[in-house]
């Protein structure tokens, strides 16, 4: 008996010795920093560049369902500013996340950031003040021309005030932060320019650099981490699982022409809980669709249970 509570003893303060030890390591890594470069990326008064960044802003790159008001397809309608003014909250397992406000306001905004800051968010995951950022936008691999036209229209618009919260993370969640949040940068040589067009080189481009068909129809780890086939769907995204975009019997384009493909994106939102961005999607160019379409017809088919 005495050499169990003996056992038992040593067991208990071993055990509260890792807790500790445990403890103090998650917190003393809450606030890591990142040294990545800055992108030599400028913003440009240039309209052209300006409107090109608005079409990628509120088309293919969907800055607005995260960034913009839940009414922002209604506005869109009526010829009206979407402000990105952030707050938007993404409740997960393991704590708050909130969308920043990306309007040029010098207190809550942008405004008081270089460009050249908001690149290195955008391309390398690492924010103004070196810290991780969570994995959600899909621009690592964007080219420079079109990150610099993002970056242009954010400074084009109307700053608006709006103070958003400070991300929370309950128990796990600092276990997450202080081991799983790493910088994320570019996986090939990103390109200064691409020429749009209906080819599958460009709808590579806009699949996996810009609108982020890869990120969401790939299944993925609970780290993040992909472990499923490209573009075979699988992933969970508020209680909807991705469907199986591949040229394989059990994919839910199978079969589809073009036209098909092109009439759903004009279609936009159906489901109203989906998770899809079809109302961004939907202003996209017919040709920018068609070169998505001509991509997808490209992979290798993967067999799934699900459509």
């Amino acid at each position: 008996m005495r050499r169990f509570k003996k056992i038992l003893k040593w067991t208990v303060i071993i055990i509260l010795f890792l807790t500790c030890g445990l403890t103090i390591t998650v917190m003393s890594r809450q606030n890591l920093t990142y040294n990545r470069p800055y992108p030599a990326i400028s913003s440009s008064p240039d309209s052209a560049m300006i409107e090109r960044g608005k079409y990628l802003v509120f088309g293919a790159a969907h800055c607005a369902d995260c960034h913009g008001p839940r009414n922002s397809d209604s506005l869109f309608k009526l010829g009206l500013d979407v402000p990105l003014a952030g707050g938007f909250t993404f409740d997960l397992p393991f704590g708050k996340i909130y969308t920043k406000n990306i309007t040029p306001d010098n207190e809550t905004g942008i405004g008081n950031l270089t460009d050249a800051e908001i690149a290195r968010t955008l391309r390398y995951g690492v924010n103004a003040k070196g810290k991780a950022v969570i994995d959600f936008m899909p621009f690592h691999n964007t080219s420079d021309e079109d990150l610099a036209a993002i970056i242009s229209y954010l400074r084009s618009q109307k700053p608006v005030k709006n103070k958003v919260p400070d991300n929370t993370f309950d128990a796990m969640g600092k276990v997450v932060n202080a081991f799983l949040i790493k910088p994320v940068g570019p996986d090939s040589d990103v390109p200064v320019s691409v020429k749009p067009d209906t080819t599958a080189l460009y709808g590579a481009y806009i699949a996996k650099s810009v609108a982020n068909c890869y990120g969401c129809h790939t299944e993925r780890s609970m780290t993040g981490a992909f472990i499923g086939e490209p573009y075979a769907g699988g992933l969970e995204v508020e209680g909807f699982v991705t469907p199986n975009l591949t040229p394989d019997s059990t994919s839910r384009i199978f079969g589809w022409s073009q036209k098909n493909f092109l009439d759903r994106f004009r279609m936009g939102k159906l489901v109203p809980k989906s998770p899809m961005p079809w109302n961004s999607f939907k202003r996209m160019t017919d040709n920018d669709i068609k070169a998505v379409y001509n991509f997808l017809q490209t992979q290798k088919p993967v067999k799934t249970k699900r459509k």
